[in-house]
């Protein structure tokens, strides 16, 4: 026979309890069980029973364990001497208070009152193994029967047993509600295992490091004409938001200025209008949006993305000529380009065009080199201060462990610790298919919908092209967050973006196309969680062996 122990090995106070523990486990029916150290707290006080015994077709017993030499002197009061000294006790009124604190909290639970009317047997003992008890022994709270000592060991179980058959007045409970009483003393309504919870608390200090990091921009107000540089994870985006909010609303010794924030990317593009939105005109930054809605707000036409010559001469041209038109009162005291590396040469005229002062006025760019995914290679035609971003605040470590060695530099990860970055090996042309496994993998691992990314670095993933509107692209990228959806995008469009879990899907047959730096975009849009799903091979070819060696770690 071996009963149930409840946990399977416990931690106990004291080896008198341990060596009672082991007697009852070993000798109690297999359909017993014994609880230990159960801890309870109600109105009077907290409770805590060495052992209680679940004995179904018999009863409940709390029992209370004494160690040492125990003693009871004349005025009735309990004693115990160990290698502590001598102190006092109170044995049986501790397992009596237990035992109805134990059987109200129980008696008092849903599951119980719907389950039960009539009360089952409910019973409180006091075990002193290293103490003898004479055989005549008796107190009025304590007959020889509800107190075992060193001689009754042997059959203590047996004992034990016996003591609920003394209460005829209530029934014996059955081998259900042992299991119910089992379940109502686990608790209810209890939190489950939330994936959520780790990346709430780890956003919420990336929040804090971000916050912090933005002091940097006290460095900035002295100069005019600055390079913000930094690898992903660093932080560049929300201090460039936080600086065109700064010189948007100025300070006592510094006048607003008007300020136009731009980008290149959609995505990004709406993340930063969401961020503002809701500030008085006068906290706003005069122009939030892309290049080309730039270029559209001074009238010039808009063009397809697949026209480079649009991009790449026309665009450019024609805004250059719009803006060194402008009023005064339509130009900028101030440009800052977030993912800057995205402009191209000829972009940069227009932007120094606009500006009310192109000598003196205010240019503040952040940049990524190792992002730079289109084949645009311009520069700001004017000198900048260049300040370096060298912490990674918002991947857990290991994900920033992965991208390390494509980043332009040594980054310091402070993210904290996250679940382990994995590599789902299988063709290009299976990468969509097994990535849709991971989502939902991950789904019933109670990540939420609106948590996953399902990113691709080759072809559109069909839902993308789906909910792609040629017509309205911000709509789609509203879906980002508006959306409680799995989000399905393409790396080109989602730097400067992130999501607490991201499936990469790397669905190329080989490296082409500035692969290596896609690469690197895509492992960094993971905040918290991060697989990876493609051939090693292809990815070993984009981003070279420490990569490859990072994602098939153990």
């Amino acid at each position: 026979m071996t009963a149930r122990a409840m946990p399977q090995d416990p931690q106990h106070d004291t080896a008198s309890e341990r060596e009672v523990w082991e007697r009852l486990v070993r000798d109690l029916p297999d359909d017993a069980v014994v609880l230990s150290g159960l801890r309870l707290t109600d109105d009077t006080k907290d409770h805590e029973a060495d052992l209680v015994l679940l004995l179904p077709d018999e009863g409940v017993v709390v029992v209370e364990v004494k160690g040492g030499s125990c003693s009871l002197d004349g005025q009735g009061r309990w004693w115990t001497t160990s290698g502590h000294g001598r102190r006092r006790i109170h044995p049986v009124d501790q397992a009596r208070q237990t035992r109805y604190a134990i059987r109200d909290f129980v008696e008092h639970d849903p599951r119980w009152r719907d389950s039960s009317r009539t009360r089952i047997r409910w019973s409180h003992t006091v075990v002193m193994p290293y103490t003898s008890i004479d055989d005549d022994f008796a107190t009025p709270d304590c007959p020889r029967w509800l107190i075992h000592g060193r001689q009754d060991l042997g059959g203590l179980a047996d004992r034990l047993r016996a003591i609920p058959a003394r209460d005829s007045g209530h029934r014996a409970p059955s081998s259900a509600e042992i299991d119910l009483i089992v379940e109502i003393l686990r608790g209810r309504r209890l939190p489950v295992e939330d994936v959520t919870a780790d990346a709430d608390e780890r956003a919420s200090r990336a929040d804090r490091l971000t916050v912090e990091q933005a002091t940097l921009l006290g460095v900035t107000r002295l100069l005019s004409r600055v390079e913000v540089s930094g690898g992903a994870g660093s932080g560049k985006t929300v201090l460039a938001l936080a600086q065109a909010k700064d010189l948007t609303r100025g300070r006592e010794d510094r006048p607003p200025q008007r300020v136009a924030l731009l980008c290149y990317s959609i995505g990004l593009a709406e993340y930063f209008r969401r961020e503002l939105k809701g500030l008085s005109r006068k906290k706003t930054p005069a122009f939030v949006g892309t290049f080309e809605e730039l270029g559209r707000s001074w009238g010039a036409e808009g063009g397809t993305r697949q026209d480079s010559d649009f991009w790449e001469r026309r665009l450019p041209d024609r805004m250059a000529e719009l803006a060194a038109a402008l009023p005064d009162e339509e130009r900028f005291d101030a440009v800052i380009v977030d993912e800057a590396q995205d402009f191209a040469d000829g972009w940069w005229r227009p932007l120094m065009n606009a500006l009310r002062d192109e000598d003196s006025g205010g240019l503040y760019v952040y940049t990524d080199e190792n992002q730079r995914v289109f084949a645009r290679f311009g520069r700001p035609p004017v000198p900048l201060v260049p300040l370096v971003l060298d912490h990674n605040l918002r991947n857990t470590r290991q994900i920033a462990d992965v991208f390390a060695p494509l980043t332009p530099m040594r980054m310091r990860p402070m993210g904290g610790d996250g679940p382990a970055v994995r590599l789902v090996a299988c063709a290009a042309d299976e990468a969509i298919g097994r990535a849709d496994d991971v989502v939902e993998e991950l789904l019933d691992r109670g990540w939420r919908q609106q948590d996953v990314a399902l990113i691709t670095t080759g072809s559109r993933h069909p839902v993308q092209l789906e909910r792609f509107d040629e017509v309205d692209p911000q709509a789609y990228w509203r879906s980002f967050w508006e959306d409680d959806d799995v989000f399905y995008g393409h790396v080109l469009g989602c730097k400067g973006l992130e999501r607490r879990v991201v499936v990469l899907c790397v669905n190329e047959h080989e490296p082409r196309d500035r692969a290596k730096e896609k690469l690197y975009v895509g492992l960094s849009r993971a905040t918290d969680e991060l697989v990876v799903v493609g051939d090693p091979e292809v990815i070993r070819r984009t981003a070279g062996d420490p990569v490859l060696d990072r994602l098939l770690a153990p």
